[in-house]
């Protein structure tokens, strides 16, 4: 069985094509197109012409792309960019009436889970309890789990394309006021959150997301050539000398630091404040990097389901609930399968 996932952020859109006969998919071939939606969302969130002539060409390009290596039907998602739009509804119409690709979104809380289980099956049981922070371009999830799938998820707007916009504004490098409020905002978020993280004492701490893999790198970790199997980790006094680092650069300057690419440099100093002040606040002291995250958690969901006796399914699988039909869910959301 082959399957592939479309996978829309706030700047790419990333194809994901994977053999999944066994337990695990196995990659066969990736894809990314810049896209950079999170620049062109207009004052209230909604997605502009202009962004979703853009989003529409990306996904129908994704789309056939997947088709030339054997998968005619994506596994196609938005994530908080499109998810917070007032105008979800009617850039998910757009997208499947013009490309015939059933783009979903999926709850914050869904994305923390399927990143969880992916980052779970990567790490292993040996990791024991497990807390894991994602920041995306526009939210951040915090999970905590013992088993497969995690006992709490907190979805958060910490993401750091949104924290960019919200709190350090145009001024390049910002002042110092402006990462200082910020680190405010990321403490005022995150005091419900790290009590309970706190209370449960994990034993291992893990980060999935570009922001952290680029952070990792500046920070020194082995450059991604290395492959997935090399074990990357980003300690917290590492992380705060480049917050420092940052802070002081403008954003030509940042993308010529290791790992900083140019697309990124502008939010790279809030994704930095953000994820030391997270495992500041929940008192994490090293982040062990997944290179499975949210792509590879709904590969695995997938086959989870596929591998179930019809019979035997308790839920739904993953499926896009079709624009005006009657759902629990939120327009469009992706509805998860059996845990």
């Amino acid at each position: 069985m082959r399957l592939a996932v479309v996978d829309v952020g706030s700047r790419t859109v990333r194809l994901a094509v994977a053999d999944c006969d066994g337990d695990i998919p196995l990659p066969v071939h990736t894809a990314k197109r810049r896209l950079r939606l999170a620049e062109q969302v207009e004052p209230d969130g909604s997605l502009g012409e202009r962004a979703l002539e853009d989003l529409v060409a990306a996904v129908a390009e994704a789309a056939e792309e997947a088709g030339r290596w054997g998968v005619e039907e994506p596994i196609a998602f938005a994530t908080a960019v499109v998810r917070d739009a007032p105008n979800c509804r009617q850039v998910l119409e757009t997208v499947r009436g013009r490309t015939g690709v059933p783009l979903q979104v999926m709850s914050g809380a869904t994305e923390g889970e399927l990143t969880f289980l992916a980052a779970r099956q990567w790490m292993g049981w040996r990791a024991g309890s497990m807390v894991l922070l994602d920041i995306g371009g526009g939210s951040m999830e915090v999970a905590f789990g013992r088993s497969r799938t995690p006992d709490f998820v907190a979805s958060l707007p910490l993401g750091a394309g949104r924290m960019t916009r919200e709190h350090l504004g145009e001024a390049d490098p910002p002042p110092p006021s402006a990462v200082k409020e910020l680190r405010r905002r990321v403490r005022h978020e995150l005091r419900d959150v790290a009590a309970r993280i706190r209370w449960e004492t994990p034993r291992t701490a893990v980060a999935a997301s570009r922001t952290f893999q680029q952070l990792a790198r500046l920070c020194g970790a082995a450059p991604g050539r290395h492959g997935p199997f090399v074990t990357r980790t980003v300690a917290r006094g590492d992380l705060k000398a480049a917050v420092e680092t940052l802070s002081t650069l403008p954003a030509a300057a940042r993308a010529a630091l290791p790992g900083i690419s140019a697309a990124r440099a502008r939010q790279s100093l809030a994704g930095a404040v953000i994820a030391h002040t997270a495992m500041r606040c929940l008192e994490i002291d090293t982040v062990t990097l997944s290179p499975w995250a949210l792509r590879e958690g709904i590969l695995l969901r997938r086959i989870r389901e596929e591998a179930q006796p019809r019979h035997d399914r308790t839920a739904e699988p993953l499926r896009a609930v079709a624009v005006g039909q009657q759902s629990a869910a939120p327009p469009g959301e992706l509805v998860r399968g059996g845990a």
